[in-house]
């Protein structure tokens, strides 16, 4: 499907209902991301991809196909739902499996897979129980049937403990792997024979309830990331700093977290119904937080339990609300006066961003629907292929690549409803509405090629050279299915399309998990296929991984 619009100043309609006028940059049209992309037809189905499988601690052989470049030495570590039920208890949702770690380990041209089962509190107390006991994103566990009535009634108002089932991601903090979830806790891992070491709750070294999966690093070896807090002065979106680990001197084999800090507090914008976020924005000097529409309701949090629903129903897109984007400088923890808003939109994962001239450009997948993120129920995800799984497919969010602009030096001075956005290198809008407030519309970092495969996710780019600073490509992929069955390379300045499909994709960068089958290697500057190590296993479908250069 190809959408040609010229580029004109067209009028849209704020969510409080008042007339503005915006100028996009090759298209503006009243459709959402999710209607401008086709509409698929004769979709394989995905249940293969969300079944549970064993692990294999012990390294075993791939096949090499083409050639594995000699010059790449290290392993590539993802991690992800792997089992998906205990006894007769069954997960509902895919988030909710728990967490298998897996390593392709690569040396001079060969490829070894070992995959290991994190053995968290949770997966422990599940197994001993051979039943589903701790509850998670959207399975609620079960009162003990061995309790008489009145234990299990009154179990319904017990606040639930935040589950250590770390599926997202592998991190690090001071040179030491983790993985990660969104509740406060953490393991550490052994990055060479995936084995589970101490788990670490944020709650001991910052007051924070919650951090997110998706951390940022300086130059400087510090790590960044955002926490969640509540109590009876409101809710509040942290931001904290973990310094290098020599600024510590602990020596010790242990988790070591000691000097983090909160570097900044910024008060919800709803106090009742906080945002849910997943990552967040850092350039050279600043961290932007986006206060998207995706609301966490506190009454509904409160009694969830009792009326025995699990937790991702408390949460819900509300577009009436703007999304906010919250400016704090990084090196004093200051939050900008200065509100930036823009049109509801939703957001996973942030691409890059930087600074030029007294702007700063933030490059981000976003989409027009924030029901997504409840929509991959494993009853959904192993529908049958064809009608079925079309339908669902075509039900979902699609995210774009976006560029929104901040201009950094806004004052009573400057004037309002004119575009702040002076550079020609740009065209997103920024302009003040009022004093203390400016709104903010993107521009289009793609061209009508991009929709034909579904959009995009899970950026990547060159992160120890461009993280923070100018840059010119990105990796990422693409989503003509549920999950994703292309891989491309981006121009941020042409926004030209480099594409290499094989059968259903499976994750990005330049080495990628292709289905359930074989690790890939692709050339990162032709996109041409170099090899590919096929692996005589399943691999359940994942969420993120790191390539670890020490092996």
């Amino acid at each position: 499907m190809q959408i040609s619009v010229e580029a004109e100043e067209v009028p849209s309609t704020k969510p409080n209902g008042t007339l503005l006028r915006e100028t996009q940059d090759t298209k503006k049209i009243n459709l959402s991301s999710r209607q401008r992309c086709p509409q698929a037809k004769g979709l394989e189905s995905v249940a293969p991809l969300v079944n549970s499988v064993e692990e294999i601690p012990d390294p075993i052989p791939t096949t090499i196909k083409g050639t594995v470049p000699t010059w790449i030495n290290g392993s590539f570590l993802r991690n992800g739902p792997g089992k998906f039920e205990f006894g007769q208890d069954r997960y509902t949702h895919w988030f909710d499996g728990m967490a298998m770690m897996h390593r392709f380990h690569i040396s001079e041209g060969n490829v070894t897979y070992s995959s290991r089962f994190l053995r968290s509190d949770s997966y422990t107390r599940n197994s001993e129980m051979n039943r589903i006991v701790v509850s998670e994103f959207g399975t609620l566990a079960m009162p003990d049937p061995c309790k008489n009535i009145f234990a299990r009634f009154f179990s319904r108002f017990q606040i639930p403990k935040a589950t250590d089932n770390a599926n997202v991601h592998f991190v690090k903090y001071k040179g030491d792997y983790f993985v990660s979830t969104e509740t406060n806790y953490m393991r550490r891992i052994d990055p060479q024979t995936l084995e589970t070491k101490e788990k670490v709750d944020w709650s001991q070294y910052v007051a924070i309830n919650a951090a997110t999966a998706h951390p940022h690093y300086d130059r400087q070896g510090a790590t960044y990331n955002m926490g969640n807090s509540y109590g009876k002065g409101g809710f509040f979106y942290n931001i904290i700093r973990v310094p290098p680990p020599e600024e510590t001197g602990v020596s010790e084999d242990c988790a070591d977290l000691y000097g983090a800090k909160v570097l900044c507090s910024i008060r919800a914008s709803e106090p009742r119904k906080p945002s849910y976020y997943h990552s967040f924005v850092m350039s050279e000097n600043y961290i932007v937080f986006v206060e998207q529409p995706i609301k966490l309701d506190l009454l509904k949090f409160m009694l969830y339990r009792i009326q025995g629903k699990s937790f991702h129903k408390v949460m819900s897109w509300e577009p009436r609300y703007d999304t906010i984007f919250h400016l704090v400088d990084r090196h004093t923890g200051k939050e900008s006066e200065v509100k930036y808003r823009a049109a509801a939109m939703f957001t996973l994962h942030q691409i890059n961003a930087f600074e030029d001239n007294g702007l700063l450009v933030m490059d981000m997948c976003c989409g027009d629907d924030g029901e997504v993120i409840g929509d991959f129920t494993l009853e959904n995800l192993r529908r049958g292929p064809g009608e079925e799984m079309d339908k669902f497919y075509n039900s979902l969010c699609r995210n774009l690549p976006r560029r929104y602009v901040l201009p950094l030096h806004v004052d009573k001075s400057t004037p309002l409803d004119q575009n702040l956005v002076t550079s020609q290198n740009y065209k997103a809008t920024a302009k003040m509405t009022k004093p203390g407030e400016v709104y903010l519309t993107h521009e289009e970092l793609h061209d009508d090629e991009l929709l034909k495969y579904g959009g995009l996710e899970f950026p990547q780019i060159n992160y120890e050279r461009c993280n923070g600073r100018p840059y010119r490509y990105f990796y990422s992929c693409g989503f003509g299915h549920v999950f994703s069955d292309s891989l491309l390379k981006m121009d941020v300045h042409t926004k030209e399309l480099k594409v290499s499909t094989d059968h259903a994709l499976k994750n990005v960068s330049t080495i990628s998990i292709i289905m359930n089958t074989f690790l890939l290697v692709l050339d990162a500057k032709t996109f041409n296929e170099l090899g590919r190590a096929e692996v005589p296993v399943n691999i359940p479908y994942g969420t993120h991984g790191v390539f670890n250069l020490m092996g």
